[in-house]
């Protein structure tokens, strides 16, 4: 757990870490620095499970990340693990299966907070997964994208709250 003069670290999540929360991730960053958040907020993101450990981001979220000018290449997928889970402040789940195994790893502990992402969509996706685009075509990456770029400009715009709640 951080301390009001530590960085909040945020991770997003979702299964294998290598479609929606590295999307997640760089848009979630961007937006941070764009609000001159980036001293006091450290966004990460991984996976679930551990089938894709170490590797790189799915082509096609690196495609759509490449398509709006962001980089993609540094990304390397890890796993979220109860063993970990206290070095955040914030897990950000991708879909109402990922909360549910995030909060299984919390357990009764209060810290750290377990969110889904579209609950901070402004247009109103509270409960709503972002789908899983893995194995699918371009249309699915550019779906996500739309979604998690939505729900994190909602999200940015609640992370002062969070920080001075700590």
């Amino acid at each position: 757990m951080s301390t009001a003069t530590d960085p909040y670290r945020v991770s997003m999540v979702c299964l294998g870490n290598i479609c929606r929360s590295p999307i997640a991730e760089v848009l979630l960053r961007r937006m941070v620095e764009d609000e001159g958040l980036a001293d006091d907020v450290v966004v990460t993101s991984a996976g679930t499970g551990a089938w894709h450990v170490g590797g790189p981001m799915d082509p096609g979220s690196a495609a759509v990340l490449r398509a709006r000018g962001l980089d993609p290449d540094t990304h390397r997928a890890q796993q979220m693990t109860a063993a970990v889970v206290e070095q955040y402040d914030l897990l950000v789940a991708m879909d109402t299966s990922n909360l549910a195994d995030l909060q299984e790893m919390v357990g009764d502990a209060d810290h750290p907070r377990v969110v889904l992402l579209r609950d901070f969509d402004p247009d109103g996706a509270d409960g709503q997964s972002v789908p899983d685009p893995y194995g699918g075509g371009p249309d699915g990456f550019e779906t996500v994208y739309a979604q998690v770029e939505a729900a994190c400009a909602g999200l940015v715009t609640a992370l002062p709250g969070f920080l001075a709640d700590r």
